[in-house]
């Protein structure tokens, strides 16, 4: 069976997209789509914030790409000597919240130490940090144009100091249509189309549904989350599937579950090669 997924390639230490992956060995055929592009802002101010860790308590990054704006501002200022000789280490006194693996895997190759990854979604992270003793500086928040205010509230609500600031906005990609257009000329209407973002949606539903026609109602829609879910349905489409958590693993037991309830070992969700 055929999965679309609309989000961008993200090869593993094997050089394979891990969802692309993971949905093989439940006998799934996936392809990626990007659907989004992202222009980055503020850099130089940001690069000024990041010289001073002793202004603040800690990062919190919800995004690869806010991470991705710590490398280019390194790159663009010609800072990375001094990331590595003292810059780091100064951030690594402070606490470094994360969310999803994905966004802790870039924390990490940028030098960083980090908690939180196994939040889910921004709100989780949210009621991890509240959990924690309260900083006496604020935490600094790179964030993109689209960001919920969840998070923020929550601190706030809490007492808790924190100061964002915009290093991204979110465009739909180029070559979204093009794409699409390709993808179901060659491969027809796929099973199962996965979404991984809001934005993601709203850059890409006309273009699903114009190429499926009536045959709309026959593909299952995933969702990699319960925001992504709750936009689904706020344009009235039904909710196949969402995963439990946005990894690979989660995201292929919820497709499986969804196009094949029961496999050939009579189990819900187990991997074919596991079969006995």
């Amino acid at each position: 069976m055929k999965v679309l997924l609309l989000k961008d390639a993200k090869e593993d230490d094997c050089g394979q997209d891990p969802y692309i992956k993971e949905l093989a060995l439940y006998g799934l055929e996936a392809i990626l789509i990007p659907v989004l592009s992202f222009e980055f802002l503020s850099l130089s101010n940001f690069a000024e914030k990041l010289s001073h860790p002793e202004d603040y308590g800690g990062l919190i990054f919800t995004s690869p790409r806010a991470v991705e704006a710590v490398e280019l501002c390194l790159e663009k200022d010609n800072k990375t000597e001094g990331w590595e000789k003292s810059l780091k280490e100064k951030w690594n006194t402070k606490s470094v919240y994360v969310v999803g693996k994905a966004t802790a895997s870039l924390v990490n190759k940028i030098g960083l130490d980090f908690e939180g990854e196994n939040c889910g979604n921004a709100e989780k992270l949210a009621e991890y940090i509240c959990s924690r003793e309260p900083p006496a500086l604020p935490l600094l928040f790179p964030c993109g144009t689209l960001k919920r205010e969840a998070l923020p509230n929550m601190l706030k609500d809490k007492g808790i100091p924190m100061e964002s600031i915009t290093v991204y906005q979110t465009i739909p990609h180029p070559g979204i249509q093009g794409n699409l257009h390709s993808y179901y000329s060659k491969q027809g209407i796929p099973a199962c189309v996965t979404f991984f973002s809001p934005s993601g949606l709203r850059y890409s539903l006309r273009h699903i549904q114009e190429l499926s026609g009536d045959s709309i109602d026959q593909i299952k829609l995933a969702a990699i989350g319960p925001t992504t879910a709750r936009a689904l349905a706020a344009e009235g489409l039904h909710v196949s599937c969402t995963a439990e958590s946005p990894t690979p693993r989660a995201l292929a037991v919820a497709v499986r579950t969804a196009l094949q309830p029961l496999d050939p070992c009579g189990t819900l969700g187990s991997r074919p090669s596991l079969c006995r």
